[in-house]
């Protein structure tokens, strides 16, 4: 099985019959790697698909594969590429780099001029943003929309978060500002 097996794509209403799946997946892949994936409900994720901000791979026998959404925050100044998820049966065959590239030219398109950043523990997914053209910032370049940090409260780790006052965590913070920053990839849709 390669990578041209899949379609990556912005997701569709004919995705959302996916989003229990995707839900459970994350909240698994959470527990079994005893890290912080902020929990999110299928209407979440549904509502997600509907406003045009998801992303997702499908196997060509129509499996689902991957997933990631966008969430804008500080009047759309900010933009996080959240939800990063992969089928455990397809990885290890660049679906995430696929699907985080692809979220992050819908975060460009969606939101232009907009900072576009993530929080992560995993460091498959450090070297895909730092491939795209993120780079490693502190806490207080982040957005400080107090909407986002509640985001974080379903993770194993927001005891921390929160007596370090919202200025640092396990996660490591990563931002592309288009103004100061170049993406390192096209777009292959443009």
């Amino acid at each position: 099985m390669t990578i041209d097996d899949f379609v990556v794509r912005v997701a569709t209403e004919d995705d959302t019959k996916y989003a229990l799946q995707i839900c459970s997946e994350m909240e698994e892949s959470a527990k079994a790697r005893g890290t912080g994936i902020a929990r999110r409900s299928p209407e979440y994720i549904i509502s997600k698909i509907r406003q045009g901000k998801a992303v997702i791979a499908t196997h060509k026998d129509g499996t689902w594969a991957g997933f990631s959404y966008i969430e804008s925050w500080g009047h759309d100044n900010y933009v996080a590429n959240s939800g990063l998820i992969i089928n455990p049966q397809f990885r290890k065959l660049g679906l995430a780099r696929a699907i985080k590239t692809k979220t992050f030219f819908l975060s460009q398109k969606k939101f232009p001029g907009a900072k576009l950043f993530g929080l992560t523990t995993g460091l498959a997914v450090m070297n895909i943003n730092n491939d795209l053209g993120y780079r490693p910032v502190t806490y207080s370049e982040l957005t400080d929309d107090e909407e986002f940090w509640k985001g974080c409260q379903s993770c194993v780790n927001f005891n921390i978060l929160q007596s370090k006052e919202h200025r640092n965590c396990l996660c490591t913070a990563m931002l592309f500002d288009p103004a100061v920053d170049k993406a390192k990839v096209q777009d292959t849709d443009a």
